[in-house]
């Protein structure tokens, strides 16, 4: 994502960052709490997940280096309605969320690539919740391992049973 800007640009926003390493099973973002910091993915990849009252989850979104998490700030809201945490180990580049408010105000450029890419990921998880409503679980399964192959880096990911029927919604279905 963050290459799609101009080198200038960049070169202004990269002293606010810092690089960090995404490990399996990190928690970037929980639901209801401030979100403390944008994140850059340059390789990994982090699910986006919903809880849902009765306490099951699902997967809404899959994020990998084409993207960031944190768009709540994008649109100038401090807590998000879902959780982040990685899925596959890689690394980003982190901002904190005071530093990325400013940036925003102070590069207009950034604006329009920040509005492209929330727009992107609305339309995944409109895509993801009609799949979901109404294509069977292998057809769900196929869609789900290209979207991680995508975002993977490579043909091979680790990935329990328990959290693929988690990504596929099918937990406690048919």
């Amino acid at each position: 994502m963050l290459a799609a800007l101009p080198p200038e640009l960049l070169s202004r926003l990269l002293p606010r960052m810092r690089s960090v390493a995404l490990t399996k099973r990190d928690s970037l973002i929980v639901p209801d709490t401030p979100v403390e910091a944008v994140w850059f993915v340059e390789s990994g990849f982090v699910s986006l997940v919903t809880s849902l009252e009765e306490g099951t989850q699902a997967e809404v979104g899959l994020i990998g280096r084409e993207g960031m998490v944190g768009l709540p700030l994008i649109t100038g809201v401090d807590t998000s309605f879902v959780e982040a945490f990685v899925q596959g180990d890689g690394s980003a580049l982190r901002i904190d969320a005071r530093a990325f408010r400013a940036a925003m105000e102070e590069e207009p450029a950034l604006r329009p690539l920040l509005l492209r890419y929330l727009e992107a990921m609305g339309s995944q998880v409109s895509q993801t919740a009609a799949c979901n409503g109404r294509h069977d679980l292998e057809q769900r399964l196929a869609r789900w391992l290209l979207m991680a192959h995508d975002r993977a880096g490579g043909d091979e990911f680790q990935i329990t049973q328990e959290f693929l029927a988690l990504m596929l919604s099918s937990i406690g279905q048919a």
